[in-house]
């Protein structure tokens, strides 16, 4: 079979059939050659599975929550393929968690734009510009979850967002992606995750322009190697990471966390509180890419309840998180701030007298002797005994609570800060203390 308008037919009557018929039947093609092979190849309609293919309606989102190994990726790049092909996209927004993710697994990944699109229409990639650009001049433009700014002032009609549970900012990221998602008749994007118990991931599921498909890693068994199902069927089926990570089932909190948020407390206010400290968790660096400063305030009141007072946390220089965590200093009239001594507690002194212009200040250093899961326990243990509370809501502290894990790739920066902070007033008074 050599001739396109053969090929064409042959695509719309086997896309007619059932997918486990349609299968059988590209198994039996043995004898595709040439121009006819190729252009086999990259009719995706003729291999995807249904759950893989977009579903009709006027939806805005399309919400696709898989295992791993699922094939989200393709998904996802085929999606965006189809848009260009068929004349339905202007400018389009490729969004993952850091500039890398984008480049490697949305852009040149074996599943990626460049892989999926044929020869004839393979679009340009130009790494310095973060753009992608078609024969007919369709432009992607990639952003990072890391700046989401970098979004403001575009207008959008196709938007393809990988691994949203995993983005560093996924609030503000997603809020100002959405804000330029408007451009033309029928603005459309499609979100492709594992899912992790993050707030804006569950208000995605329940929005009514929103649409849901879900689909677990065994699904696409076939082209993964047997011993890697083996090994997640024997580590991981019937636990809470199995129905996380393969099945996409959103649950409430990861099952190595130590917090859950039925423990998390919330008041419009304090009382009058004895005690409040400004905890710092500093970073080395602050590139886009850098972990997190943690900066948190917490206090106590006359019997020894905790409450968080402000998440000032972000991704600073060490001049600017100085300067942030004496203006809250000031601001509560703490008593104390504290730094962690084996993660830069020297630099946190000698930045804040720098900062502070002299100004004698008191800070106690803090020394990590255990890891972060023993020092976190006591203070877990604070929130399931109803004794912490939070004035006010703070997503992303209680999110990164609530999801992380031991031997997670991820730096609980806020977390930490918290630790520190509760740990000074609640449940351990023994600091190095050094004054400036």
């Amino acid at each position: 079979m050599t001739d396109m308008a053969d090929m064409n037919r042959l695509t719309e009557a086997l896309y007619g059939l059932p997918e486990h018929t349609r299968r059988r039947i590209l198994a039996s093609m043995k004898d595709l050659r040439g121009g006819a092979a190729v252009a086999a190849l990259h009719m995706w309609p003729l291999w995807a599975r249904d759950s893989q293919i977009a579903p009709p309606g006027n939806w805005l989102v399309w919400l696709l929550m898989a295992g791993r190994g699922f094939g989200k990726t393709r998904t996802g790049a085929e999606w965006v393929r189809e848009r260009v092909e068929s004349g339905r996209s202007g400018k389009i927004a490729l969004v993952a968690r850091t500039p890398a993710d984008i480049r490697d697994v949305m852009i040149g990944g074996d599943s990626g734009l460049l892989s999926v699109c044929p020869p004839w229409n393979r679009p340009k990639y130009e790494p310095s510009k973060k753009h992608l650009t078609w024969p007919d001049g369709t432009l992607a433009v990639a952003f990072s979850s890391h700046e989401p700014d970098q979004l403001r002032g575009h207008e959008f009609n196709t938007a393809w967002c990988d691994e949203l549970a995993s983005w560093e900012y996924p609030r503000e990221t997603w809020d100002t992606l959405a804000l330029g998602l408007r451009a033309g008749r029928s603005p459309q994007c499609v979100v492709t995750t594992t899912p992790r118990p993050i707030d804006i991931l569950r208000e995605l599921v329940d929005q009514e322009d929103v649409h849901v498909t879900r689909g677990s890693t065994y699904e696409n068994s076939r082209f993964l190697a047997p011993s890697f199902i083996r090994q997640i069927k024997r580590r991981y089926e019937g636990t809470d990471i199995g129905r996380q990570e393969i099945h996409a089932e959103l649950l409430e909190e990861a099952e190595g966390a130590l917090w859950r948020r039925d423990w998390i407390g919330h008041v419009e206010a304090p009382p009058e509180l004895n005690s409040i400290v400004v905890a710092i968790d500093p970073a080395m660096s602050s590139r886009p890419d850098s972990d997190e400063t943690g900066i948190i305030v917490a206090g106590t009141d006359d019997d020894l309840r905790g409450y968080v007072l402000e998440d000032a946390s972000g991704r600073m220089s060490p001049d600017e998180w100085a300067r942030r965590a004496i203006s809250l200093y000031d601001r509560y009239s703490a008593s104390r701030i504290i730094g962690e001594k084996n993660n830069g507690g020297d630099l946190v002194g000698s930045v804040l007298k720098t900062a502070s212009g002299g100004r004698t200040l008191p800070i106690r250093l803090v020394t990590a002797s255990v890891g972060k899961y023993a020092r976190a326990e006591p203070v877990a243990a604070l929130y399931q005994q109803g004794r912490v509370d939070h004035v006010g809501s703070f997503q992303k502290l209680e999110d990164q609570m609530c999801t992380w894990e031991p031997g997670s790739s991820t730096s609980p920066d806020r977390m930490d800060a918290l630790v520190w902070a509760l740990s000074h007033l609640i449940t351990d008074r023994r600091f190095t203390r050094i004054w400036i």
